[in-house]
């Protein structure tokens, strides 16, 4: 009964069309039928022109209504939000009745083209017949499917402008502009996308057995062989995101920072769940896996850098003929001289060790600025060769061997002071007999 309900209109349009063709089809019936498909497909073309034109002024008037509306109600945040979905909704349901219009043409005008010739007549009438009965099955499947598909709809639409609220109030947590206690804004973040995963997940928990087909064979088969190829393809992705969890909930460190992590050092520019990008000082992007610095010793050189100031430290060796008190002002006032260190809390002087020719000193001073640190690590050892030199001290750093005559000095001779020139080394002739000893 069904096939036959599906085929009535197909032979009731064939018997209409057998009814009114000639017995005879000759040239002249054929140029007619060739004649008629051109102005048939040139009217659906233009069709098509007029549809697209209809389509872009009605695209343009959802927009500007819907802007003219956000605009009358002020709309901001959610509401804003809210009005842009709904402005998209309508768009889309603009371009799937288009859609619709072109694939019903096309449908109708191919049948219609076959009938033209008695060679495709019959094609025509079981193409027609078989877009029938798709379509009569199509809507059937639909109209028994409609409150289980729904219910998956309605679940999406909950979950996913549910995480569009959300995405809202973390973002205004990770701005500062919402602040809650026992919750930091740098955590905000990594937050929301732990909650978007989790509500993924439970989204497709409670739709899946509302999913078609989802009870068949095949659908299960092949939902358990992805299970096992991301199973057994995701553990180091998995410890990855584990370790970028608790490194998110730990903040050792926060985007911005000059970090060192195993033998890189860089400046944090982003931090997701899987991996931590940094930018070197020579202008390198470094990746690395979360797992990998969890694993790690991370040194953070920005986390008391505003507060209490980094502390920058280079060590020189000075000769036991240089008074150390002098030593320790030269020092200082190399360091005092370098643009980034800070006057207060004062740099200071340590002497780490006596050694058997010279003496170590360390120097250590106070910066603000971390992310500068190569550059007055390179003014602070320029100021003190400037400062030695022009009180004629001489660095001994890490080693000084020469053999020289007389006193001559290793500053250079334009930073010299005057001087008398050195004396040379005394020779004496030894008599035959003296005693070498």
């Amino acid at each position: 009964m069904a096939a036959g309900a599906a085929l009535a209109l197909p032979r009731v349009l064939a018997s209409a069309g057998a009814a009114a063709a000639p017995q005879t089809f000759g040239w002249r019936e054929i140029l007619a039928s060739i004649i008629k498909l051109i102005l048939a497909w040139g009217v659906f073309l233009g069709a098509l022109w007029l549809l697209k034109r209809l389509l872009d002024g009605a695209a343009a008037a959802i927009h500007r209504w819907f802007a003219e509306l956000a605009a009358r109600r002020a709309a901001q945040g959610l509401v804003a939000l809210m009005f842009e979905r709904l402005m998209l909704l309508a768009l889309m349901v603009a371009r799937v009745a288009a859609a619709v219009l072109v694939l019903a043409g096309v449908s109708v005008l191919l049948t219609y083209s076959f009938s033209l010739f008695p060679a495709t007549e019959d094609l025509s009438v079981s193409l027609l017949a078989a877009v029938w009965s798709a379509l009569k099955e199509a809507l059937t499947a639909f109209a028994h499917y409609l409150p289980r598909g729904l219910f998956v709809v309605v679940v999406c639409a909950l979950a996913y402008y549910g995480l569009q609220i959300a995405r809202i109030f973390f973002r205004a947590v990770e701005r500062g502009e919402l602040r809650l206690r026992q919750f930091h804004p740098e955590t905000a973040g990594i937050t929301y996308q732990l909650l978007r995963v989790a509500t993924v997940v439970l989204v497709l928990i409670i739709v899946f057995p509302y999913l078609p087909g989802s009870h068949t064979e095949a659908f299960r088969g092949v939902s358990i062989f992805l299970g096992v190829v991301i199973s057994l393809g995701s553990s180091s992705a998995v410890s990855n995101m584990m370790a970028g969890v608790v490194l998110a909930y730990m903040r050792p460190f926060q985007v911005g920072d000059r970090v060192k992590i195993a033998d890189t050092v860089g400046d944090v520019v982003a931090r997701g769940l899987l991996v931590t990008r940094l930018r070197t000082i020579k202008n390198v992007e470094v990746t690395i896996p979360n797992s990998a610095i969890l694993g790690g010793q991370i040194l953070d050189y920005s986390a008391l850098a505003q507060r209490q100031g980094l502390i920058l430290h280079t060590s020189v060796t000075i000769g036991y003929d240089a008074p150390w008190r002098q030593v320790h002002e030269l020092l200082k006032q190399a360091a005092l001289a370098t643009p980034g260190v800070l006057r207060e809390p004062a740099p200071f002087v340590l002497q780490t060790s006596l050694n058997d020719f010279h003496v170590s000193y360390e120097i250590n001073a106070y910066t603000d600025r971390p992310n500068d640190m190569v550059q007055i690590y390179s003014g602070l050892h320029a100021n003190i060769q400037d400062q030695f030199n022009a009180a004629g001290v001489e660095i001994l750093s890490p080693a000084y061997n020469a053999l020289r005559d007389g006193n001559q000095t290793a500053i250079p001779e334009a930073e010299r002071r005057p001087q008398t020139p050195p004396r040379a080394f005394r020779v004496r002739r030894m008599e035959d007999g003296e005693s070498r000893g």
